[in-house]
This record gives C-alpha cells, structure tokens and sequence, in this order.
C-alpha cells in the first residue's frame, strides 16, 4: 500500500440493525436470543415475533412467513428474527430486510447428543425407551423408529434438521457438500458454542456492536449431576449416528478459526474475551446475590424461574435485593428466562393482542423480589 492510502483513519462502521439468527436446540442459542433481545430494547427495533400464543416460529415445521405475529400488516419491516424455527431461506426473506445479516450456532455433536438426551428424555420415543444415553447409543436404531421421525428429531442430526434438511439423509459426500455450500451462501456467519466467549467477540466485530451489547449470563443451562458420561465408545457412536452434524461441526469449526485469523487475528481475540470476561464478572457482582447459577428450588422470584423440561434441573439466577430501578432493569434483563421475555416483548409490541401465558404477571420489571 502506499504511504498516503494509510494515512487515511478507517471508517467507522455502524452497528447493524437487521440481523436474523437461526437459533438451534441445545446449542447456547437461549443466551444468544437474550442477547437479541436485549439488543432490539435498546435501539427499539422490531422483532419478529411468533404468532398468537406460540413461542416458536412454527417449529417443528418448516418456517412460513405468516408464523410471524403481524406480518400481514408490517411486511419486511422486521429488524430482528431469533426465536426458534426450521430454516427455509425464502420465507425467511419474505419477512426480513434484504440487507439483513445472517448467522447461527453450532455445537460439537458429542455433548449436544448428551444434552438432548436428557432435556427431551421425555419427549422424545427413542429416549424415552431406553435406560441411559450409553444404552441408547449402543444400538440407536433399536429404539429410533422412522416412522417416529417428527417426534425423533432431536435424537439423531438436529442441527442438520434446523437448518432445513432432512435429519435422516444418507450421508452422501455429494449431498453433505452441496449442504454445506448451501450454508454457506445463506450465513455470513456460524458460531462455535464450545468457544461461546470467542463466538461473542467475532459476533461484536461482525456487527459492528459494543462489548456491553454482547455481554450474557450463561442462560438455560443446567445442574452438573444430571450430566450423563459418555462412554469412550458412545462417543465414537455418536459420530456415525449423526454423523450429518459431525461434519457440519466439522466444516464450521474451521471456517470459524479461520475467520478469526483472518479478521481479528488470535492476540486481539484473547484480550477481547479476557475484557468480556472481566465486564461479565462485575455485572455478575452488580447483579446477582449468589455468584452463579441456581437450582430451580433456589430461584427466589418464580416469575424468573426458566422452562424445566425432562431430567433436567434448569438453573436460574437470584438478583439481589436492594438494586436501583436502572440497574434492576438491566439484571432482569440479563436473568429473563427465554419465555418470560418473548412474552414481555410480545406484549410491548402487540399490545392489543391476547398475552402469551407464561403464568407470569404483566410487568415483571416492576416485580422486586419479595
């Protein structure tokens, strides 16, 4: 370059505001929708929002536009999409801004497959039938009937499935390859959930946001001694039996690496996520009267108590007591489990409509802790 080109001070750039997440199962994605959320409050921009008493975009079905609340009405004025849905790239740019950035997800099959397990042991036949995961693995197609796909989904490719393809495809080079260049046209970017606090900071460069738009309290995860161990071979099973989502994985967890090098290089990463760290830790210390995560029996305030499911104890967090209205409202919002806040949210920009029942009172911000 010339000596002159340098001298000239690199744009600014400006925080995008039209984004669209595709927010897949067991992935970290409840913490990147609150993230979303928090980001529509606080440049007032529209969300959108899945219609009438749903809290998914039509999930398990494939995304149309009319699951939108509103969207007859409000067109492509929509800013932001992060509640679940099945991919479907046309419908989606019905509703969305042609300029609109997309990205998503991923998580390393191995403890994804794990966490499903015991999230939808319930749900799920092909759990529900066997004893533990290592059971289940050991012959998955004992207890995985095609005929009870729909309600299988979460137990083989559920990424794969998400992302609008048959979960149950023959992994066929030819196949996974179009996928994955399909992917890759329709995403500017996918994340890493194993590397969520490097995901964050690649996220921030991406969109032009501020460290504190990407700051999270770790949300919808769970209690340590419902995790089952994996067996060495169980591990090595679930690589062939969803092994659409291992090469997905695969694929993805470079071409995130290599971004990073490419864009911010891995010294400014590393300073990046201990500066993200740090800030969390004080917002942690602000907030909350215990300095993590909570068993659902300890959450103090039930209208913050997240969505239990399966044999999973879903943690929580407690904000301490005495915070000044501004800072409450920014812990609240940080702590809102994934349905309090799309119903919040829901009743903020539809106010004319009927409520989604979370059994939670209208105006959680004005509920101290009692």
């Amino acid at each position: 370059k010339s000596h002159e080109e340098l001298l000239i001070p690199p744009t600014p750039c400006h925080a995008k505001t039209n984004v669209m997440f595709l927010k897949t199962h067991k992935t970290a994605s409840s913490t990147v929708l609150n993230i979303m959320f928090r980001f529509a409050e606080r440049y007032n921009l529209t969300v959108a929002l899945p219609a009438d008493q749903l809290f998914h975009l039509g999930y398990p079905r494939t995304f149309v536009a009319h699951f939108v609340e509103g969207f007859k009405t409000i067109g492509q004025n929509y800013n932001i999409m992060c509640n679940h849905l099945r991919f479907n790239a046309l419908e989606v740019k019905r509703v969305m801004a042609a300029n609109t950035f997309y990205f998503s997800i991923l998580r390393n099959p191995i403890p994804l497959l794990e966490s499903s397990y015991i999230y939808y042991k319930n749900n799920v036949p092909a759990f529900r039938s066997s004893k533990n995961v290592n059971e289940f693995l050991a012959s998955p197609t004992k207890y995985y009937h095609p005929a009870d796909y729909r309600e299988n989904i979460y137990a083989r490719n559920i990424m794969w499935f998400d992302f609008g393809y048959n979960n149950n495809a023959e992994d066929d080079t030819q196949y996974t390859q179009a996928v994955l260049k399909e992917i890759e046209q329709n995403f500017h970017l996918i994340l890493i959930a194993d590397y969520f606090d490097e995901s964050m900071i690649l996220l921030k460069h991406a969109l032009c946001w501020d460290l504190d738009d990407v700051i999270y309290f770790k949300l919808n995860s769970r209690s340590q001694d419902t995790v089952q161990m994996l067996t060495p071979e169980s591990e090595e099973q679930i690589k062939a039996w969803c092994s659409l989502d291992w090469k997905l994985y695969l694929h993805f967890n470079q071409s995130f690496w290599r971004r990073i090098e490419e864009t911010i290089g891995l010294e400014v990463l590393e300073k990046e996520v201990d500066h993200l760290r740090a800030r969390q830790k004080e917002l942690m210390e602000t907030c909350l009267s215990e300095q993590e995560a909570v068993r659902k029996d300890d959450i103090r305030n039930k209208a913050l108590l997240p969505f239990q499911s399966g044999a999973a104890d879903i943690l929580g967090y407690n904000l301490k007591q005495d915070l000044d209205n501004r800072t409450l409202r920014t812990c609240q919002k940080m702590v809102i489990p994934e349905l309090q806040y799309t119903s919040y949210l829901y009743a903020v920009q539809h106010p004319h409509k009927k409520r989604k029942e979370v059994g939670l009172p209208l105006l959680w911000t004005n509920l101290q802790e009692r």
